[in-house]
């Protein structure tokens, strides 16, 4: 992630960086933002798959709705990808608040925001960045990174998993 001031960044999430960090306990890692902007489509996907995350009090939840018609480059980026309607209210409202940071652990959604230019990473970003940032210790992140199959329903490859949990293991 880049090394702009987090206090300043807004943060546009869908839903899986809400679930996964929830089920890891690690939604405080968002705190240092001001805000974690939801759009409407987002939330109810969280209200159906993990009501939890909506309900902490740790990190502002702003629920919002797109104004903005859709852009035609992001309704292209859109049927080419197949994004669903999460994905695409996400984009959405980043390209709207930009230069937004959009947190995504969908490939698609990912493919799609570099192609517009909209800074985008996933959980295990968060939690990498939890180590450079000294919001965990790396021993605990470590100890998430590797019960986080056990423990959240994000589906990784096991080299990329492996591949961060090395990198979080080198760092200072």
């Amino acid at each position: 992630m880049g090394k702009t001031d987090p206090r300043r960044t807004l943060v546009v999430c869908d839903a899986g960086p809400l679930i996964h960090l929830d089920e890891l306990a690690c939604l405080d890692l968002l705190s240092d933002f001001p805000a974690v902007l939801v759009p409407d489509e987002v939330w109810r996907e969280v209200e159906r798959h993990r009501p939890s995350a909506l309900g902490q009090s740790v990190v502002t939840l702003r629920r919002l709705s797109p104004t903005l018609p859709i852009p035609p480059a992001l309704a292209a980026m859109a049927r080419l990808l197949a994004l669903h309607a999460g994905e695409m209210e996400a984009l959405r409202v980043a390209l709207e608040h930009h230069p937004a940071l959009l947190l995504t652990d969908d490939t698609a959604a990912r493919l799609a925001a570099r192609n517009l230019s909209v800074r985008a990473h996933g959980t295990l970003g968060i939690l990498l960045r939890a180590i450079r940032r000294g919001q965990r210790s790396k021993d605990s992140l470590l100890e998430i990174l590797r019960e986080l199959p056990q423990r959240s329903s994000l589906h990784l490859k096991p080299s990329l998993l492996d591949n961060v949990i090395r990198e979080a293991e080198e760092h200072p």
